[in-house]
This record gives C-alpha cells, structure tokens and sequence, in this order.
C-alpha cells in the first residue's frame, strides 16, 4: 500500500484501528529484537505438533513389521501381476517375520484405535482451554501419549490386539488437546499481523513429523533393538517426554504470566492484542451457525480430506509392501516422500494465497475456492491414476508424492476459511469441524483393511483409492458451491449490546490509550476490532 493511503486508512471516525497502530503494523517489536519469548513458543508448538504426529503415524510403519507376513496366506500378501524379483531392495531377512498373526481387518482396527480418543476430547478440551488456561492440558497430555509409547511393545505381547488397542486409545485421548490448545496459545502470544505465517509454521508441524517418523520408523524396524519395531516407541517416547517436560517447565500461559519475557516484547504483544480485551463477546449463535451454509462447505471439505488423508497416512506403508514389495527400510523412506512434498507445498502456496488476497486481483471467496480446489482435486486424480499405474513402482510413488503435495492448497483453503466467517467463532468452529473429520478419518483404516482382507490385490487397493478419490471430488465440489469467504451476518459487531464507556479504557503505565480516545464508543472499539481480526 502507498504511504499515501496508508496515511489516509489509518483513521476512521477520529480514531486510530487496530492493524495501524504504532508498532502493531510492524513485523517486530520495538527494540528490533530478531527471536524473542514469543518465537520460543512458536518454535515449542512445531515441535509439538511434529511429536503428536510421529505418535499418530509410526504405528503404520511398525505394523508392517510387527506381523507374521509369512505365516500368512500367499494370495493374501501380493498380487501376481507384479513380479517377484524386479526390486533390487527386497529384503527376505527373518526380522521381517513379525511376532503377530493379525488379519488386515484387525490391523484396521489397531491402527484406528489411536482416533477414537483423539476425536472424543476434541471439544472436551477446547472449551476447558477456553476456561482454565491451554498450556498445561498441551503439555500433560503430550506427556500421557508419550509414556505410554512405552508400554505398546508391552501391550502387544503381553495382551495381543485388545490391549494393544487399548494403549493406543488412551495415546490418542493424551493427544486430543493438541489442536484445540495450540490454537488457544497462538491466540493469546502472536500478534493479529503474525498469525498468518506462524500458524502455518507451527501446523506445518504435522508434516514435518510425518516425514521424520516414516523413514525413521523404517530403519528403527530394520536395525533397531528388542527385534526392532519396539524400539520405534521407545526412542519416540522418550523424545515426547522430553519436549513435554521441556514445554512445561519453559513455556507460559501468555505474555502476561511469563516472568522472563522482555518488557517490550510483552508491551508489543499486548498492544496489538489489547482491542480484544474490552470487548465481551456474546452467546455464541449456534442456531445462525447451523444453518450456515458456508459452514457446511468448510464442515464436507474437511470430512472429505481427513478421509483422503487418513486412508494414505495409515494405509500407505501396508500398500508399499503388500503390493509393491518394497522392503521395510524403503518402506518408510518412500511413503514419507508424499509428506515432504505437502510439507514444502503447503508452506508456498500460503505465500501465494497471501499474495492474491493483498494484490487485490482475488476476494477472499475466490482464493479460499482456488487454493481448496488444488488441495482437494489434486489427490483425487492422483488416487485415481495410482491406481491403474498397475506394478510400476517408480510412476506410482511418483503420482502419490504429487498429489499428496498438492494436498497442502487446503491450508489455504478451508482450514483458515473458519477466520474469514466468524473471528470470534472461529475456535469453536474449529473444534466441531475437527472432531467430526477425525470420526470420518478414523473410519478410513477400517474399510480399507475391510476391503482388502484375504485378498490385498492390486484390484482391490483400486477400490480404496477410488472411494477415497471420490469423497475427495464431492466434498470439494460441494465446498465450491457453497463456501464463502465473507464474514456473515451472525458475527457483525454492530449487533452487539453496548457496553460500558468504562469497560473500554486500557490501563497503560504511560498513560497512552493506543489511539482510543477516552470517549470512544464500544461499538468503535467492537467494529475496528472485529475489522482488524477479519484482515488477518
């Protein structure tokens, strides 16, 4: 924007708005500081995020290894189309022989387990995040996952698939805050003009996990100790412990409480968050929400991918050996390839998304759509052309890595299209989005190992890829016509009940106000707030 016009935005009515207050429009805070307290958090929560999807996902690695692929019958293992002998990385050493004789249907069931606690405390914690404080439900429930990584090898052996799943359960319930409480956090320490690029940094977590876990997983499996894959929950258990102790003997509620954080630091971040404090938001409008239909759009779009996501996170390792016979090592080398690709793509197309918004050549309707389509189309026609790609294993992990890369144009699709709706709502949104995506999710496993149980053919696995690259076409389709990036009628400030003159002043030691004069209204305070948050 040309000093010019910045000059002549940066007051409405008399009164300075939030995104153009002094320091507040700035990437740093006053002293210049290049990593402060606040960036310490930042780079805690990606580690976070990182840790709770290397718990999440090196159960689809280790299984492959923990079951007697060889006690099993010969049609249920391969397909006869691809040829034994045409990888140079087979690997038919004894340690491949698992300790178990599951069925693919039980494995389904293992390696959901995980998403049954996962979904039943989404909501659960969010509203007690709201209430009591986020850090510390984070940091004891990581650290719940994270011991009881401990006890799976236990588990399996000593009790089988039931308490196998039963351990797995209870992980998936430790790891429920992790949504809902690093979005409370980000909140509460980041500035409105930071979040854009922060939440995709922390979030971006996921993918970096997963592309840490796979590879790492495999040779774990391959080389590690106590017959290899118990050694993958041991050396990531010990590592979530460690991040879970380190977060909450470092890490704080907010700026407020931090008794080591910089006083600039904390005067900055409280100045660009302070338009929040004066303002008491009203019951939420759940009538107005369910019949939203730009709600629906953003509750089918992440239905859909959590199922497309879910059916390659999970079933990905399981179809590289059974089908394509690549060996455990290569196994999870090659299924963390998809990963790093959404990782890298998801970080870029934000960029791009910024950019299109800010040219002011795109609405917010129109670059939510776009990016979603890329996000969402991408992998349905990748899943569709894997799998007729037959026993070419070069073009298959190819199409795979494609279109799960093209899968990160939903960051700027409808998983920030929750802020373009409602401001205030968007948490809340959020946490019912999420928690019912995670139940299509963690139906995905189960019908795959439904689907291929006693014949894991190539034919077969066409059948898991078709239906998830249809759930993918639908939802985005439906997000298409229904999706807006407009906030609605049922979050505008100026509907609000007035409030108090006095409920409105901001106690500063400088006697500066931040631009407000004393006789500003609240319904100003309200409008240039929910203004400001609708621009992030």
């Amino acid at each position: 924007m040309p000093p010019t016009a910045r000059t002549e935005n940066r007051t409405r009515d008399g009164h300075v708005l939030v995104w153009e207050q002094a320091n507040i429009a700035d990437g740093e805070p006053p002293t210049g500081r290049r990593f402060g307290t606040r960036h310490y958090v930042v780079f805690m929560l990606f580690l976070g995020m990182a840790n709770a999807y290397v718990m999440r996902t090196n159960m689809s690695v280790a299984i492959v290894a923990m079951v007697n692929q060889s006690a099993l019958e010969k049609h249920e293992l391969f397909d006869d189309e691809c040829p034994d002998t045409d990888y140079g990385e087979q690997d038919n050493s004894d340690h491949q022989d698992g300790e178990f004789l599951w069925t693919t249907s039980m494995q389904g069931y293992i390696l959901s387990s995980f998403f049954y606690g996962y979904v039943i405390t989404q909501i659960p914690f969010g509203l007690l995040a709201k209430k009591y404080g986020a850090m510390r439900f984070l940091g004891w429930g990581m650290l719940i996952n994270s011991v009881f990584a401990f006890l799976v090898p236990v588990a399996a052996r000593q009790g089988g698939a039931p308490w196998l799943i039963v351990v797995r359960f209870i992980q998936g319930l430790g790891e429920g805050p992790i949504v809902p409480c690093t979005h409370a956090m980000l909140a509460k320490w980041i500035p409105p003009n930071e979040r854009s690029r922060v939440g995709s940094i922390v979030y971006s977590g996921a993918q970096f996990g997963t592309v840490i876990s796979m590879p790492l997983s495999g040779l774990l499996a391959d080389h590690g100790w106590d017959g290899g894959w118990p050694s993958i929950f041991y050396v990531f258990g010990i590592v979530g412990t460690i991040w879970s102790i380190a977060f909450l003997l470092t890490c704080h509620e907010d700026p407020i409480t931090h008794p080591k954080i910089a006083e600039d630091e904390r005067k900055y971040i409280q100045q660009a968050l302070w338009g929040k404090a004066g303002v008491n938001i009203p019951p939420i409008p759940w009538k107005s929400i369910w019949k939203s239909m730009p709600f629906y759009a953003i509750l089918l779009a992440h239905l859909g991918q959590n199922y497309g996501y879910e059916t390659l996170m999970t079933e990905l390792p399981t179809y590289m050996k059974q089908v394509l016979r690549f060996s455990i090592k290569a196994n999870g080398t090659l299924s963390s390839l998809p990963y790093l690709a959404m990782w890298i793509f998801s970080i870029g197309v934000g960029w791009v998304a910024d950019w299109m918004l800010t040219s002011g050549r795109f609405s917010h309707t129109m670059t939510r759509k776009l990016s979603n389509s890329i996000g969402q189309y991408g992998p349905a026609i990748a899943l569709i052309i894997a799998s007729y790609t037959g026993c070419n294993r070069a073009l298959t992990v190819a199409i795979l890595t494609i279109g799960v890369g093209l899968n990160g144009g939903i960051y700027a699709g409808f998983k920030i299209n929750h802020l373009d709706l409602t401001p205030r709502y968007a948490g809340i949104l959020m946490a019912f989005t999420n928690c019912s995506a995670n139940l299509a999710g963690l139906l995905a496993p189960i019908a795959a190992g439904n689907i291929i149980e006693g014949k894991p053919t190539i034919a077969q696995w066409r059948i898991v890829f078709l239906i998830a690259a249809g759930v993918y076409l639908f939802t985005a389709t439906f997000y298409n016509l229904f999706a807006s990036g407009s906030r609605q009628p049922w979050d505008n400030p100026d509907n609000d009940e007035p409030q108090k003159p006095a409920s409105i002043e901001a106690p500063h030691e400088n006697g500066h106000n931040n631009g407000y004069n004393n006789g500003t209204t609240t319904a100003t305070l309200r409008t240039t707030t929910g203004m400001a948050e609708q621009r992030q």
